[in-house]
């Protein structure tokens, strides 16, 4: 089942959350429709800032967007003028004058362990003509330094120009695609060369999100002797060990 399916997709609710957090009951077609062109538009507008993760949440006459960013100075910009004029430019083409817009960029922590990173840093490669076998081999030995437990990068297209299309894939370490506990970062992107669209997707293992419960250690009592001071059996004195 792992292998049929995203991997955020498979582990939602468990591990990974929605994207979007709100509820609505008519304006659901409309909400969802916004949602997914604000995306589309900020990843195009933000195509150089290293984007990883885009959230909306919706309050009664309020939106909140929050941005998980590689380079988060791009965004903001001098004094916060760019953050600014994003929302300007966000409040007018997509939202009703009532609607209150809040922006939020964080940083990520590591960039190398975003699969959507990675998959941006292999098609910028790509679409400057460098040879995919070294693309991809550069971007694994990256991850792979970063602290990831495992990698895969596939691609599929005209490679290097030829003229049939196929796929490729680079493994490195081990990807449990099927185990729900494991943290398996997903993402997939295109490239668009001169000869044609190359279809990019990553997998990033990065560990557990649930620790394994360690046995606890055995308490072991001091074992306690018994010994006679006196000819009398009655009188018994107890002598602890631990002191």
């Amino acid at each position: 089942m792992g292998r049929k399916i995203n991997p955020k997709l498979f582990r939602l609710g468990l591990s990974e959350n929605w994207l979007s957090r709100w509820y609505s009951g008519k304006d659901y077609a409309q909400f969802l429709q916004q949602d997914v062109t604000i995306r589309r538009f900020l990843k195009k507008k933000l195509k150089e800032s290293g984007i990883d993760k885009i959230e909306i949440e919706r309050n009664r006459g309020e939106i909140t967007i929050n941005i998980q960013s590689a380079k988060p100075g791009l965004i903001i910009g001098r004094g916060g003028a760019g953050i600014e004029d994003l929302k300007k430019l966000i409040a007018r083409k997509f939202l009703e004058r009532s609607m209150k817009l809040q922006l939020n960029v964080t940083e990520i922590n590591n960039p190398s362990l975003s699969a959507a990173v990675i998959v941006q840093g292999v098609a910028e490669d790509l679409e400057r003509r460098i040879p995919f076998r070294r693309v991809l081999k550069q971007n694994i030995e990256k991850v792979m330094h970063a602290g990831a437990k495992g990698v895969k990068i596939m691609v599929s297209g005209r490679l290097n120009g030829v003229d049939i299309a196929r796929r490729e894939k680079l493994v490195q370490g081990t990807i449990p695609v099927s185990t729900l506990r494991a943290d398996v970062n997903y993402s997939r992107g295109v490239a668009s060369t001169t000869y044609g669209v190359i279809g990019i997707k990553v997998w990033i293992y990065r560990g557990e999100f649930f620790a394994k419960k360690t046995k606890k250690e055995e308490v072991v009592e001091p074992v306690k002797t018994f010994k006679l001071f006196s000819k009398d059996k009655a009188n018994i004195q107890v002598v602890d060990n631990k002191k």
